[in-house]
């Protein structure tokens, strides 16, 4: 998921997002605060980070953080390759953290670099790594119309108010009330301006953006419906949730490689169809090149598994071209990537055993592989 060259956005405004990633995370429970919890190896706001990193109209990327968690954050954001990120120092409360990231839109003594100021800005928060750009784009849209807006999701329960007594008051009804969620987006002057009239009191307690701009803007915000894989990893439970969410977005498409030989491409073309109903299939018949287009497309898709199919004794010059372009491709960083060496013996040809030499280069291709997160898997099969 890596990001694409910059493009327009959504009605053509300027772009930017803060993510808050300052929490505690009380309610999850140990000493490591659920933003960075790993997940598949990964800390949590990472795949946040990424899911706006990946959206190429989005320009700047505010992290909002504790000051403890500083050097944590700018390590995270090194070794993970992020781009267009700027990590902020963060205040005592999710409000008070929100207007620290947007002052570096507007402050120049808030920070060293001040960045453009955006016409929308995006508030989503960093323990949400689940959201696609659609949603992304139709809740800028609702803000650049209508100054404020955000995304929704039905209640799940029934709401009720308990009385003094601990015994029931009364209920909500259900069906009129939404969960709000993020993204949300506003245009920056709005929720700015909100900013700087709120009170301490709302600064301190308060958790709504939404409910700001309403009560010191008069900007009502668009409420857009928005999809299931919205939810907030809140307690460890979430986090085993994520983890198998992303296992399986993982294991949802396959890219089958061969080489332009007959015998090969049938081979080739016979694997595709035995998995075509279970998963998606790319197929590309070619001999691997650094400068091959529709290899380098396939890969731009977010695709994490490949199996090459070959009839030359391991082809590790030609597979170490492949990990060359994964790794230049950066999408390693975010998610491993498996690589499945099928090698066909084909009987017309000099058959071979394999020997200890060959094993000790395949272990050690695979070892050094595995340090750049690229899992590699070889299977040798004798075709008549």
């Amino acid at each position: 998921m890596e990001p694409r060259s910059r493009g327009a956005a959504p009605g053509g405004v300027s772009v930017s997002a803060v993510l808050p990633a300052g929490g505690s995370g009380e309610r999850l429970g140990g000493a490591t605060p659920k933003q960075f919890c790993a997940v598949q190896g990964r800390p949590l706001v990472s795949y946040a980070v990424r899911a706006m990193e990946r959206i190429s109209w989005i320009s700047d990327i505010v992290v909002v953080v504790s000051p403890e968690n500083i050097e944590t954050m700018k390590t995270i954001i090194e070794k993970y390759g992020h781009k267009r990120v700027t990590v902020v120092e963060g205040g005592i409360t999710r409000h008070r953290s929100i207007f620290n990231g947007l002052k570096v839109f507007a402050e120049n003594e808030f920070s060293s670099h001040l960045l453009q100021k955006p016409e929308v800005v995006i508030i989503h928060d960093a323990v949400r790594p689940f959201v696609e750009e659609d949603t992304v784009s139709k809740v800028v849209m609702a803000a650049k119309e209508h100054g404020a807006a955000g995304a929704i999701r039905p209640l799940v329960s029934t709401v009720i108010a308990s009385a003094a007594d601990g015994c029931l008051d009364h209920s909500l009804e259900r069906a009129r009330y939404r969960a709000s969620e993020m993204p949300q987006a506003f245009l920056f002057d709005v929720i700015y301006e909100a900013y700087q009239q709120c009170t301490d009191y709302d600064l301190d307690y308060g958790t709504e953006c939404l409910h700001l701009a309403l009560k010191y803007c008069k900007t009502n915000a668009k409420l857009v419906e928005g999809t299931p894989d919205l939810w907030k990893v809140t307690y460890k439970r979430d986090l085993y949730a994520a983890e198998s969410i992303i296992k399986d977005n993982l294991s949802q498409q396959v890219c089958v490689i061969t080489n332009v030989k007959e015998t090969l491409a049938q081979v080739g073309f016979l694997l595709p169809e035995s998995l075509k109903s279970q998963i998606k299939v790319e197929v590309t018949s070619i001999s691997l090149s650094k400068n091959d287009r529709c290899l380098q497309n396939i890969i731009s898709g977010q695709c994490y598994n490949f199996v090459c199919v070959n009839d030359k004794r391991w082809a590790i010059q030609e597979t170490q071209e492949l990990v060359d372009m994964l790794e230049k491709s950066n999408i390693p960083l975010l998610y491993p990537v498996v690589l499945i060496l099928v090698h066909l013996d084909i009987p017309e040809k000099n058959s071979f055993s394999i020997g200890m030499e060959d094993l000790t280069m395949i272990k050690k291709f695979a070892r050094e592989t595995k340090k750049k997160n690229i899992l590699v898997y070889g299977l040798l099969i004798q075709y008549k």
